[in-house]
């Protein structure tokens, strides 16, 4: 016994006191200041449902998808006839947003990371600037009952690509923030399948709106008019009420943000890092599994075209989607099959049983990126390396979807076979890295890491304080005690 802490002495010898700017570190560390006691389960438990009550209610309002669904909602109702669109003009404004989301998402996810994530999300500056150069005291889509052309269209929908692209990597950061990776899986699903529940309304409200008769003022205005009225209001909310971290979220205690911050410390990752670090950008490039996420994000949506049918009909769209992801999240919740497996599983093979029947069969396939996107979070760790990594992942799915309008052909669907090698390869490279950490020797180089002491300007003196290696803002390959997530 007395050689082993001889030993041990020794090794803390070896590894002498490393100081490290605030900067450096996640916004936690202070919060928690190296406490390392376990959290009771009962207190963990009320945490995780005031969280539940104060954040999931925001995220699922804002159904995500309502504004997108919106333009094929409106084909029914009359657009490309009242603003003399061609089909290859239709397809270009729905391409021209998924053109614009692609280009503005790294400085979307790059602003997520500098400012307020909740308020930033909700941009509402952005839109009110927007509102103005169109004379409009409107929302976003809004703005699209004013114009009558493609031009006015195309740059409706070119200013919405833009605005929109900080949406789903915003929710993404936020559930990483305040859920452990075993949570995130459910979480994302629930807010994810709420684009469904935005099926089911426009649908209905289409439906409605084909009935109208107004002079001057087609139905497709109308919804536009509707939605974008959604989209103000729920602007307002998230600015006021959305929380930006679990470490000033107005609806906990001081305390119970502490408790907070203790309950996702499982993840490894920490919470986030406002400063932009140059060396974590680099290593996300070089990291092969982000491109191999970045692939299976287009080519799963490269296919992807909805909305163009009967409005009441495009209802069993949303219920096939709340289903297909409801069923996906319970069975990656399943141990031993995990994400990877319901990935595959749920990935429908090309079924010729009825072209309206094979199509919603085909909304199956929505589930497993809705998986996907809670599966990301945990498989990355260092607050640039995960934006810039959400980043390249959103951009591959702008990709598949910028795409899509164009080669909407049978000849292209059976790109299935694709999508389940990919997720196969990820897995097997994940499952390898972690039977290698497994049997590394335990990590102690950020063992013996603190802030150095300071004085405050009102004279009062902080002492040395020690940092959790999770609070460190180190990235999954720099803290080998991080384990991907199967």
């Amino acid at each position: 016994m007395s050689d082993s802490t001889s030993n041990h002495s020794k090794e803390k010898q070896d590894h002498p006191l490393k100081a490290v700017n605030e900067s450096d570190v996640d916004v936690a560390a202070q919060l928690v200041d190296g406490k390392g006691e376990e959290l009771d389960p009962q207190v963990a438990k009320r945490i995780l449902r005031k969280l539940d009550i104060h954040i999931m209610p925001l995220m699922c309002r804002e159904m995500t998808f309502a504004d997108k669904t919106t333009l094929g909602q409106s084909a029914v109702l009359g657009i490309e006839e009242t603003a003399h669109l061609n089909q290859n003009q239709f397809d270009w404004l729905s391409s021209v947003f998924y053109l614009t989301y692609l280009a503005f998402e790294y400085p979307q996810n790059f602003a997520l990371q500098r400012f307020p994530v909740g308020k930033w999300m909700r941009q509402v500056v952005p839109k009110l600037i927007f509102f103005v150069l169109l004379v409009l005291v409107r929302s976003q889509l809004r703005s699209h009952a004013a114009c009558h052309s493609f031009g006015g269209l195309f740059a409706v929908r070119f200013i919405l690509g833009i605005c929109e692209g900080a949406i789903t990597p915003g929710f993404m950061i936020v559930t990483s923030m305040f859920y452990t990776r075993q949570e995130q899986n459910k979480r994302v699903g629930y807010w994810f399948l709420m684009n469904g529940f935005a099926v089911i309304f426009l649908g209905f409200v289409s439906f409605g709106l084909l009935h109208t008769n107004t002079e001057n003022f087609a139905p497709w205005q109308w919804l536009m008019i509707i939605t974008g009225l959604i989209t103000l209001v729920t602007s307002v909310c998230f600015w006021f009420w959305f929380p930006n971290s679990p470490t000033t979220a107005w609806f906990l205690t001081p305390e119970e943000r502490v408790l907070a911050v203790q309950r996702i410390k499982v993840n490894q990752t920490g919470v986030e890092n406002k400063h932009w670090k140059r060396e974590q950008f680099i290593e996300t490039l070089q990291d092969p599994k982000i491109w191999v996420m970045a692939l299976f994000a287009a080519v799963a949506y490269l296919t992807n075209q909805r909305q163009l049918i009967t409005t009441l009909l495009g209802c069993v769209d949303g219920v096939m989607e709340i289903l297909s992801i409801w069923l996906g999240i319970s069975l990656a919740g399943v141990k031993g099959i995990g994400r990877a497996g319901s990935l595959v599983n749920l990935l429908p093979s090309h079924l010729k049983v009825g072209l309206l029947f094979g199509y919603w069969l085909s909304i199956f396939s929505i589930a497993p990126f809705a998986i996907f996107l809670g599966w990301v979070s945990g498989l990355v760790s260092g607050h640039t390396k995960r934006t810039t990594t959400n980043a390249i992942v959103l951009i591959g799915y702008a990709i598949g979807n910028f795409a899509s309008p164009f080669v909407w052909k049978s000849v292209y669907q059976p790109r299935m076979g694709a999508s389940i090698l990919i997720l196969l390869i990820l897995r097997t490279m994940l499952a390898r890295e972690n039977a290698c950490r497994d049997k590394e020797t335990c990590q102690d180089d950020y063992d013996d890491i603190y802030l150095p002491s300071k004085e405050l300007d009102s004279g009062i003196s902080v002492p040395r304080r020690k940092i959790d290696k999770v609070f460190l803002d180190l990235t999954d390959l720099q803290n080998r005690d991080f384990r991907y997530t199967l």
